[in-house]
């Protein structure tokens, strides 16, 4: 029996990087899952690659009508949901606060920020009736200290909303038997991460007590211990993976 046999998790920004990866990992562990992205070809092509345990829905996470739709899928699929992964996320702009344009900085949070609240506004209905559920939020270590050298006051500012949001619904719904929590990945090796960076570790590594930067399968991991039973005493809490980066 897998660690997440009985689990319908719907998981965002599924077509590429983390959430490909969590998005294998969860039904290799016997979750049915609904993968969503607007990346509409790469995510059918992954979905298909899964079988009938996962379900591809186009999505715009930072709209809620798109957000209706995928529950809606999901549950007429496999019934309740009762695993909420918010992962999709984007960087954003580089560059002083001053040099940001509105546009540029309401982009960012409306993904990242907008599009975890939608999803945890609509999800959570189901969860109840499911009798419970588990909310992994994927925020960053921008969400727990500040980033030198790189400006963006967008991102962080957005990743320091999801870690607070995290523990909010944790307070709110833990009466329900829904659990909330927030990972709070380092570098680590997904696309995005090579196109802010322009690397593959080099350079980044030596911020990195580790020496490396992460695999998107060590993420998958943490996700699936939040997402499953296993953690079941643990919520509102943040969860870091960071090869130590913050302990400097």
């Amino acid at each position: 029996m897998g660690r997440l046999t009985g689990k319908v998790a719907i998981i965002t920004g599924a077509s590429q990087g983390m959430g490909e990866e969590h998005a294998k990992a969860f039904v290799a562990q016997g979750a049915k899952v609904i993968l969503t992205d607007i990346n509409d070809v790469d995510g059918q092509k992954l979905a298909d690659s899964l079988g009938a345990d996962a379900l591809f829905v186009k999505h715009d996470v930072a709209k809620e009508a798109d957000w209706q739709k995928v529950l809606a899928d999901g549950e007429a699929r496999f019934g309740l949901v009762n695993v909420l992964v918010n992962n999709a996320g984007v960087i954003g702009k580089i560059a002083a606060t001053v040099d940001f344009d509105e546009a540029d900085y309401q982009w960012v949070c409306n993904i990242n920020q907008l599009g975890v609240f939608l999803g945890m506004k609509t999800v959570i209905p189901s969860m109840i009736k499911a009798g419970g559920g588990a909310i992994v939020n994927i925020s960053s270590i921008a969400g727990l200290v500040a980033i030198y050298g790189s400006p963006n006051l967008a991102y962080v500012g957005s990743k320091f909303a999801v870690r607070g949001m995290t523990k909010q619904i944790a307070v709110e719904y833990g009466k329900q038997n829904i659990r909330c929590n927030s990972i709070h990945p380092g570098y680590i090796k997904t696309p995005m991460m090579a196109a802010a960076t322009d690397e593959d570790g080099g350079e980044a590594t030596s911020m990195i007590p580790l020496g490396r930067l992460a695999s998107c399968s060590e993420v998958s991991n943490l996700a699936i211990f939040l997402a499953s039973d296993e953690s079941s005493f643990i919520t509102g809490a943040e969860h870091v993976i960071d090869g130590g980066m913050t302990a400097l």
